[in-house]
């Protein structure tokens, strides 16, 4: 059995770093930029993962782990079947959030907004770039629907390794981008005694209003 001490005792001092509203820029995509390449310029793990928060029409949320795959003007791009409990949720209700943790750097990077398809130029743009591999997973997998067991969807897969082989892997209708267009960013770095600083850029027009949160 877990020792719920054990757990609660867990602790660790954030001290690598600050964050202030002198020290960040006016505009929360140019600073989301530079956390961005710090993580990716540290060596950690899939910098780009990021949590993805979305609900129904009625406010049942869902959660899971995606890849960052663009950066555009207006908003962070990632891909999906839509055919998966993700698309159901979006389709109902446009409005998201992501977070990324890099534990390693002591941050959290929080942002909200609403959620809109890429067109199909656009996906398909990116869907050429991917594995081959990749491509026959798309097609072998509805994402989120029940399968029976694992020897399903592999042979599904290899159902479509024939069907394509020799051939350019087409792009499925049911499957495309996403761009969460920003209306709020928190930007989360640890310090010691657990007085973190939180700087947050709430959407005003055509600015941003910058405020420091209690921790």
């Amino acid at each position: 059995m877990i020792d719920n001490k054990q757990i609660a005792g867990l602790r660790k001092i954030y001290s690598k770093k600050t964050l202030s509203e002198d020290s960040v820029l006016p505009d929360p995509h140019e600073q989301f930029n530079i956390w961005l390449n710090e993580a990716l310029n540290s060596g950690i793990d899939e910098p780009n993962a990021m949590t993805l928060a979305t609900s129904t029409k009625d406010g049942i949320p869902g959660i899971r782990t995606v890849l960052l795959k663009g950066i555009a003007p207006d908003g962070y791009i990632f891909y999906s079947n839509y055919l998966s409990k993700k698309a159901q949720e979006l389709a109902e209700n446009p409005n998201a959030a992501i977070l990324f943790l890099w534990k390693e750097l002591e941050r959290q990077l929080f942002v909200s907004g609403r959620v809109e398809k890429l067109s199909r130029e656009e996906s398909l743009e990116y869907f050429i770039t991917r594995p081959r591999e990749s491509k026959i997973g798309t097609w072998a997998s509805i994402q989120s629907s029940v399968i029976p067991d694992r020897k399903f969807i592999e042979e599904q897969f290899d159902d479509y390794l024939k069907k394509f082989e020799g051939d350019d892997i087409p792009l499925p209708d049911f499957w495309g981008g996403y761009k969460l267009i920003p209306v709020k960013y928190e930007f989360w770095q640890g310090r010691e005694n657990r007085l973190h600083d939180r700087i947050c850029y709430i959407k005003k027009s055509d600015s941003w209003e910058i405020v420091r949160l209690s921790p």
